[in-house]
């Protein structure tokens, strides 16, 4: 084994787990970052050329000037349909074309109409007449108006700023030319002045003439400031195209919240960087991170969303290279009392956050999201880069997951483990110890040497695997798949024109070069199963390491100079394990004809990256605040789109205790994405080998999600549709602010226990004029309100709402297909309720055939019913309506149930709970039908 591997390792299995911050850059580390960073407020070069304004229907051209260099940018602005504003700024005759970022964007956005102007400024209309854009001349500047509020503005601190390409400088005949070139202009510019005056002697022109010489050699050392090469710890860059990096500065008046730019492991609300490092968005392998920390982790979403009572807006910078991102707040540094003061004392100042964003390079494509609420940013960002696809019901189970099993003996027995003792799973995954030497889309000849077999017995029991597939492939003449890459030119090359390599699970490692179409579709026609040896239709897929991750690589990522055909890795870092998640979902697609929808996990990702499956928050450790943190770090990746999210449940690293094993089942059984994993040199964790009291309090929080899934699935249906997220905030529905609730949908409010030792939580119920029923002891709460609760998961349901569960938990969710459904109707104060069900057959697109469906279930007016509201589609179903629990009502004294015109005799009241259950209704759950209580 490699020596350089074999110390990697070395370190992974020692037990120091912790992240080495010295192997990943600080921005003033990173040349290009602290240059930037170094720029002051207030003293933009940029200047609006009003004379070169060209304005159309749907597009406002304008050429900006740095009086600098004078050197010309070229901007567009465009309105586009659904109140989104794009503003792009490119290089006006670049040197060469800079990268903009392809595949992101599910269409080109269409436009809609603006326009106006004068000598001093532009004023454009935003499709409506109190929505304007004001664009500045001297310097540069755009503020985004409605009405006399200023929603937003841009340059408004004066810190834009585009390094042109350029040519390099530092040859001997550029040296000589430029020189005597710069000398000259030099003693032309102070001659011209110097000569209007006597000369005293002649040393005055020898002063001059130094002074010239001077200058130029000024001039020329400004430009070796990092910008042509820069070396980290080993490793040297060498930047052929010199400088290239871009930045624009966002004044956000009236807010003080800002949110997204996903993956950091820290809150949900960004905190101001003045004092530290900005956030860092540049997809990394990095090795059990550091908790609240603006350092990059494996996926870069470089969205963020900023939210005050009266508006929610949203600003997505499409830059798929290393980025930085600050931000800042004029009420950061004050007290709370401080804060508190200024409200007694009336205090008018508008509070306000400025954000700024720094690229490597590529150029600037912002698109800035007006809201103005919650639903309409998701619905904005989601017309620009889709919505969360819809997966398979069964991917919405429990998972299993270590790193490895050993064989297919250890799998037939933890799937027995499983049955043993009446705890369901959907999913069993294989890590890179089930490959014939880490050579992916292989079996061990010796450990898994009838794959067909194993999954064939999986299938029996209506379950399923998932095997891991990494995008590094093993440098090994007797490699089929390394052959076939290297023999169609499909590998990223290095900067001298060879194929990269770097190191990697397998040792020597080729990494094929994602970006080309050509490169994708190769791939997507492996996962055939006359290619993939041993797969079947219920294996499914994991990408790990794609950031990429290079063991010997700088930052343990690939060079930036390595090339893909005309671009710099560096131009399109962030957006490689978008591409091979991509090309990966659509390998699953293509294996079944079209029909069968994908499961994929990825670990790195990108905006966009909804579209392909699912995302895990990486190699997290076991710990009480690594728990805590799973929580703000899905939340925040559902605010950019990314709903299928969750954490490793127990922890990646390290072994955890009992307590905290069962505390994160329980929270993971209400995150997205729900999935037990650990590292290959921890004791093994299987739910039931920490005793019969512990394994009960597993078995049930798994057995809560089973019984949820109809809710779960609608919920995902809803995401697909809307993109709303899964999984979200309180302000997301609510304006206040608090603790660490948050909300599976809308109808579901959840307050994990994260803390050791807890016996009980402080949980808060939102909404003034809401209720809320606890969903283990259907006790009533009134919404405004903190109460102290002792139970082992604090989950309520919303007054108001109509959730569906299926109540018969059998060993996988498709053994529960065509089982009965139980509705729980949980009235507000108006005693009313509403709700959906949606049914399809949970793995087919057939649904996008019309062939599933959905219902409203309302209840008003003591009527309870059922409505179609799809009536073109067509779906049957087996299910029934089994019961209906109905919760803050009055007894009834009969019940009618109009289907088949009947007296309901098996109703039972509990007047203690003001809780209503109707046993046995036995109305179908695709059918019309009314409950009428009397």
């Amino acid at each position: 084994m490699p020596p350089v591997l074999l110390l990697w390792l070395a370190v992974c299995l020692t037990g120091i787990w912790a992240v080495d911050k010295g192997n990943f850059k600080t921005c003033d580390q990173s040349a290009f970052c602290k240059r930037q960073r170094a720029l002051k407020p207030g003293e933009s070069p940029y200047r609006a050329l009003l004379e070169t304004l060209e304005l159309t229907n749907t597009r406002l051209t304008l050429q900006l000037i740095n009086d600098n260099n004078k050197v010309r940018l070229l901007l567009e602005l465009y309105r586009l349909q659904g109140n989104i504003t794009r503003v792009k700024i490119n290089e006006l005759k670049p040197l060469k074309p800079r990268y903009e970022v392809p595949d992101v964007l599910i269409r080109e956005p269409p436009t809609e109409g603006a326009g106006g102007g004068d000598e001093n400024g532009v004023v454009l209309s935003l499709g409506s007449e109190s929505q304007r854009v004001i664009v500045s001349a001297q310097p540069f500047r755009l503020d985004i108006m409605e009405g006399r509020d200023v929603l937003m503005s841009l340059n408004s601190r004066g810190l834009l700023a585009f390094e042109h390409l350029r040519m390099r400088k530092d040859t001997f005949s550029y040296k000589v030319t430029s020189t005597v070139a710069s000398v000259w202009n030099n003693i032309k510019r102070v001659f011209s002045s110097a000569l209007s005056l006597p000369p005293s002697s002649l040393d005055h022109y020898i002063f001059l003439l130094h002074v010239c010489c001077q200058t130029a050699k000024e001039e020329e050392e400004k430009v070796e400031d990092g910008m042509w090469e820069e070396t980290f710890k080993s490793h040297t860059d060498s930047k052929p195209n010199g400088p290239s990096a871009v930045s624009l500065d966002f004044s956000l008046p009236g807010v003080e919240h800002v949110y997204g730019i996903p993956e950091h492991a820290d809150t949900l609300r960004l905190k101001t960087t003045d004092n530290g490092d900005p956030y860092r968005l540049y997809n990394l392998d990095v090795f059990q991170y550091e908790l609240y920390n603006p350092m990059a982790l494996y996926g870069a979403i470089p969205v963020m969303l900023a939210h005050n009572s009266q508006r929610t807006t949203g600003i997505f910078w499409l830059n798929a290279a290393e980025t930085w991102v600050d931000i800042s707040s004029n009420t950061a540094g004050k007290t709370v009392f401080g804060k508190m003061l200024d409200y007694v004392q009336g205090s008018s100042e508008t509070p306000q956050t400025d954000v700024r964003w720094i690229s490597e390079s590529g150029i600037i494509d912002v698109f800035i999201m007006l809201g103005p609420t919650p639903k309409d940013v998701f619905s904005q960002y989601a017309s620009l880069t889709g919505t969360q696809s819809f997966p398979p019901l069964a991917s919405l189970g429990y998972h299993q997951c270590r790193w490895n099993y050993n064989d297919q003996e250890d799998v037939q027995m933890v799937d027995a483990g499983f049955d043993e003792h009446d705890i369901p799973y959907d999913f069993i995954w294989l890590d890179i110890e089930h490959t014939d030497g880490k050579r992916y889309f292989t079996w061990d000849p010796h450990k898994f040497a009838t794959p067909k077999e194993m999954l064939k017995g999986l299938m029996d029991k209506k379950r399923k695997m998932v095997a891991i597939v990494d995008p590094h492939i093993k440098v090994d003449g007797n490699y089929k798949i390394h052959n076939e890459i290297r023999s169609r030119g499909f590998y990223i090359k290095n900067k001298d024109g060879g194929d990269y390599e770097g190191w990697c699970w397998p040792g020597s490692a080729g990494y094929p070069d994602f970006t080309r179409a050509d490169m994708r579709a190769w791939w997507a026609s492996m996962f055939a199963y006359d290619q993939y040896e041993g797969s079947m239709e219920n294996l499914y897929t994991w990408n790990d390491m794609n950031e990429p991750s290079v063991f010997n690589g700088p930052e343990v990522t690939m060079h930036k100079d390595a090339v893909h055909g005309a671009w710099e890795h560096r131009d399109l870092h962030n957006i490689y394990g978008f591409y091979v998640q991509m090309a990966t979902a659509e390998g699953q697609i293509q294996r079944s004809g079209g029909t069968e929808r994908p499961f994929v996990l990825t670990r790195a990702a990108f905006a966009g990256s909804q579209r392909y499956g699912a995302v895990w928050t990486g190699d997290n450790a076991a710990e009480w605040d690594h728990l805590k943190i799973s929580i703000p770090m899905c939340l925040s990746l559902g605010l950019v789109g990314i709903s299928f999210c969750g954490a490793d449940v127990g922890g990646f690293f390290k072994s955890p205790s009992s307590e905290l094993l069962v505390r994160w089942y329980q929270t993971g059984a209400y995150q997205p994405f729900f999935r037990a994993h650990a590292h290959l040199d921890t004791p093994r964790r299987e739910p039931w080998l920490f005793g019969p009291e512990n394994t009960a309090l597993i078995r049930e929080a798994v057995r809560q999600r089973y019984t949820l899934l109809p809710y779960w699935y609608q919920q995902f249906y809803l995401a697909y549709r809307t993109g709303q997220p899964v999984m979200r905030w309180l302000w997301f529905e609510t304006v206040p602010l608090k603790l660490l609730n948050s909300a599976a949908g809308r109808d579901l409010l959840v307050h994990p226990v994260t803390e050791e030792g807890a016996r009980g939580v402080t949980a808060y119920l939102p909404g003034k004029e809401e209720v809320w029923f606890d969903v283990h002891t259907f006790q009533k709460h009134n919404g405004i309100s903190t109460i102290l609760l002792h139970c082992t998961i604090p989950v309520f349901q919303r007054g108001g709402s109509i959730i569906p569960r299926k109540l018969r938990v059998r060993r996988s969710s498709s053994c529960m297909e065509h089982d009965p459904y139980t509705l729980y109707v949980a009235l507000n104060p108006q005693r009313t309720a509403e709700g959906e069900l949606y049914i399809d057959d949970g793995h087919t697109f057939n649904y996008e055939k019309k062939e599933f469906i959905h219902r409203r279930l309302s209840f008003a007016s003591n009527i309870l019913s059922s409505v179609n509201i799809a009536p073109d589609a067509q779906f049957t179903t087996r299910s029934w309506i089994e019961r209906i629990i109905i919760l803050g009502t009055s007894k009834p004294s009969k019940v009618m149930l109009k289907t088949v015109g009947e007296c309901l005799s098996q109703f039972e009241f509990d007047a203690s709970m003001s809780m209503l259950t109707l046993r046995k209704p036995g109305m179908n759950a695709g059918a019309d039908w009314t409950v009428t209580l009397q």
